[in-house]
């Protein structure tokens, strides 16, 4: 009984996920997103899981009044909004091409075209999605970790909207770091996602604590000596998003692995914390970033 409830669940949230996903792609893509960055905007601060972006910005803000930490809270939810509404939009190249400014794109040609393999990061920011369309747009094949949905049916949908984005998906774990190396070995290029909790990470500063964080990037980079090139989305109008691309990072390179690793990940948690201080709004604080 409890197996085939389960299973009328799993069916259940797979039609209604489909009927959202194809009902927002019927509507303009502007009004997609004003609908639903609305929405979460009104019902995403009632949430029980706003305690733990309450609690986040509590850490990193403690200078901040709880009232600018409340708008603060409400734009996470309208950005995060949009970003699901215009997500069904996303798999016709469209999307992209008329909303997105790029700056810095010299920095991926470059990446693409010197023969060797290459990482980039970003973080939960602005509508992140639209990182590896644009590498994909300049004809940069970009391999990803990805940690695939629970239901069988959503996961379809999540890869038919990232259909437009070139590249092998990776499974999180020793497999797909595995994968991942063979990968950069051979001249392949991965981009990640390093800004969310990593139990099996290394300590590393965020905002003033130690926050666990992953050190996948560093070790690649470092044992096959390959360039690091950070970039980001932002949204800078409700419908306007702009892809910025900066200059590989430089690498540590005193002798002790270990001490570069570290050193590499405090910079590039830096980056992406400054990042996070210029558009706190735009930032997924739902992370359990920090330890309790």
């Amino acid at each position: 009984m409890a197996k085939r409830k389960a299973a009328w669940r799993t069916r259940l949230e797979g039609w209604l996920a489909r009927g959202v996903y194809f009902g927002l792609r019927r509507l303009p893509v502007n009004r997609s997103s004003d609908l639903v960055g609305g929405l979460f905007r009104l019902i995403g601060p009632r949430l029980g899981v706003s305690r733990i972006a309450h609690r986040n910005l509590a850490r990193a803000f403690p200078e901040k009044s709880e009232v600018e930490r409340e708008t603060i809270l409400r734009g996470m939810w309208e950005n995060l909004g949009r970003t699901a509404g215009e997500f069904p939009h996303l798999e016709d190249g469209r999307f992209y091409a008329a909303h997105c400014d790029v700056v810095g794109a010299e920095h991926i040609r470059a990446l693409r075209d010197d023969g060797k393999g290459g990482l980039t990061f970003s973080a939960h920011l602005g509508n992140w999605e639209m990182a590896n369309l644009f590498a994909g747009a300049e004809g940069l094949v970009m391999h990803r970790f990805y940690r695939a949905a629970n239901n069988p049916a959503v996961e379809d949908l999540f890869r038919r909207a990232r259909g437009g984005a070139p590249g092998e998906v990776l499974p999180k774990g020793a497999a797909g770091a595995r994968r991942a190396f063979a990968l950069l070995k051979k001249g392949e290029h991965l981009g990640m996602l390093v800004d969310q909790k990593l139990n099996e990470g290394i300590p590393v500063p965020f905002f003033g604590r130690d926050a666990m964080t992953t050190t996948s990037i560093a070790q690649f980079a470092l044992r096959l000596d390959l360039p690091v090139v950070p970039g980001r989305v932002v949204r800078t109008a409700p419908h306007r998003l702009r892809v910025e691309i900066y200059p590989p990072m430089e690498l540590p390179r005193t002798g002790d692995l270990d001490a570069d690793v570290r050193e590499l990940m405090t910079r590039i948690n830096a980056m992406i914390e400054g990042w996070i201080r210029e558009h706190p709004d735009q930032w997924l604080w739902l992370h359990r970033r920090w330890p309790d």
